[in-house]
């Protein structure tokens, strides 16, 4: 089967067409993630948990499903993995232009280098739930780091 972007899970595991992009459809497709969780933002960060848990928990299915209709594993089209991945990182990111620069490109930093235990993950089965995991290992990572950055530079002053 081809790739159908009218199919809605198509639609949503192309990241709403930010994994068409080409070259490097993962990073376009992380942004167009930090696109999608600006309205996150306004909510309260409650709320905001639970908008990425279930990005995370929808993301095996709408991944996977996509997977077996194009018959291959981790397509480069399919960003909903990054989408989920970045959210997290975001969601620990102080709200300011530079957390969210630093949550991003610690993000595709981690998303592309895969360190250990990302890379042993991402060859977990079945196939949607290892498209995932690497991801929101690396967004758990990321966000971890940035967290820590900004509270270091808070306490620093330096980060506003």
């Amino acid at each position: 089967m081809k790739l159908q972007p009218q199919h809605w899970i198509h639609w949503l595991a192309v990241g709403l067409g930010s994994g068409l992009r080409r070259p490097a459809p993962g990073t376009w497709g992380t942004l167009g993630g930090v696109v999608a969780f600006l309205p996150v933002i306004y909510l309260p960060f409650s709320v905001a948990c639970i908008w990425v848990v279930l990005g995370a928990l929808t993301g095996p299915y709408i991944c996977g499903r996509t997977a077996q209709d194009l018959g291959c594993g981790d397509h480069g089209s399919i960003v909903w993995d990054e989408w989920a991945g970045v959210w997290i990182a975001l969601l620990l990111a102080p709200v300011t232009l530079w957390g969210w620069l630093c949550a991003f490109a610690l993000f595709r930093v981690f998303d592309i280098w895969k360190p250990w235990p990302i890379h042993r993950v991402e060859k977990l089965k079945p196939v949607g739930f290892g498209i995932m995991i690497d991801d929101l290992v690396a967004g758990l990572f990321a966000g971890v780091l940035v967290y820590g950055l900004g509270r270091w530079m808070q306490a620093s002053f330096l980060w506003s």
